[in-house]
């Protein structure tokens, strides 16, 4: 019995040597193979080469396109509408009769009040010959010179009051659709028909107020109108003299001429203005800026590795950034797998541009 107990013994100690002999050979092993972690794995990556090129300095902005002129036709009185003397959609002139409201009354009136007038007349000066032979006195004569001048002054406002009867386009432009028809009875506040210019038209924008300084009446303007591929000029003729203090930005106007009438007010806009050339700029794509507490820096590949660089920034477009300071032409910078470079971290190479 205490034979098997040693012998069972032995047994187990042995093996006990042994189970820590192989595993001591594998941490060995896994000591001396090759290194692991994430330093040790490359990460893909876009390089950009850095050459110098031309960059304009532009600025982008949204706006809409206005009629050079605009106005809602209305009648200044009340009455029947006896003549409509224009066609939706056609173009008329400063001046012409478009429509007529019934006025007999005030006519009829203006034939009494001009009757008064010659009777006033011959009595104020009847007056007056009686007045120099002094057969009658200075205030009979004021008395008839004063009812000859109420009724003149009478007669002017009526005529001004007929005039209103007659609407007249304002300006050169095109009528738009009438909401009223002959016949009808309108008011002062019955829309009769909208009238606008639109050769040419406005173009309408916001800049920011820091480029106030750099665009002045006379510029030109480049802009494309929503859904249309085709680039039109205008030139700025106004702008607004002081920066909104909400938006901080400032009110510009361009006029286009439109003689072929294509550009349609209410239409959406894309505005770009050219303010200044560089002839040989240091450009890197938007997307390899990383922004840092004291400024900006990007990752560039040195002997397969990542390599941190602080760098100063200056203007950019929409896709593009100018670099003032930090980096000279032929350095590659990373463009793409921003998140996973580490500085030292070992790159997979994938493409350069």
């Amino acid at each position: 019995m205490k034979k098997s107990i040693l012998l069972l013994l032995v047994v187990v100690l042995i093996g006990y040597l042994v189970y820590n002999k192989v595993a001591g050979s594998n941490n060995e092993n896994a000591t001396s193979g090759p290194p692991r972690g994430p330093m040790s794995q490359k990460v893909a990556v876009k390089l950009f080469r850095v050459s110098p090129e031309a960059f304009q300095d532009k600025i982008t902005a949204t706006g809409t396109v206005l009629p050079n002129e605009e106005v809602d036709l209305r009648s200044e009185v009340s009455g029947r509408i006896t003549n409509l003397n224009f066609k939706e959609g056609s173009r008329v002139r400063k001046g012409q009769l478009l429509l007529s409201v019934n006025a007999q009354e005030m006519q009829a009136q203006i034939n009494k009040l001009e009757s008064n007038r010659k009777l006033y007349q011959d009595m104020e000066k009847r007056q007056r010959t009686l007045l120099e032979k002094e057969y009658i006195s200075q205030q009979e004569y004021e008395q008839a010179r004063n009812q000859l001048s109420t009724t003149l002054a009478d007669l002017q406002a009526q005529r001004a009051a007929l005039a209103k009867a007659y609407i007249r386009a304002p300006f050169d432009g095109v009528i738009g659709l009438r909401q009223v028809s002959e016949g009808g009875y309108v008011t002062p506040t019955t829309p009769i028909a909208k009238l606008v210019d639109i050769s040419p038209v406005k173009i309408d924008f916001d800049i920011p107020g820091r480029y106030a300084q750099q665009v002045k009446v006379g510029d030109n303007i480049n802009f494309s109108i929503e859904g249309d591929p085709k680039a039109y000029t205008a030139q700025i003729y106004a702008i607004e003299p002081n920066i909104d203090p909400t938006t901080r930005t400032v009110q510009v106007r361009a006029r286009y001429s439109n003689q072929n009438e294509e550009v349609k007010p209410g239409a959406f806009v894309t505005v770009q203005i050219s303010l200044k050339e560089i002839a040989e700029a240091i450009l890197i794509p938007t997307e390899a800026i990383i922004p840092q507490a004291s400024g900006h820096q990007v990752y560039l590949a040195k002997d397969g590795k990542a390599v941190p660089k602080e760098v100063k920034i200056g203007l950019r477009s929409e896709s593009m950034i100018q670099i003032l300071e930090g980096l000279q032409p032929g350095d590659s910078v990373i463009r793409s797998g921003i998140l996973q470079v580490r500085p030292g971290a070992a790159l997979d190479i994938q493409e350069v541009k």
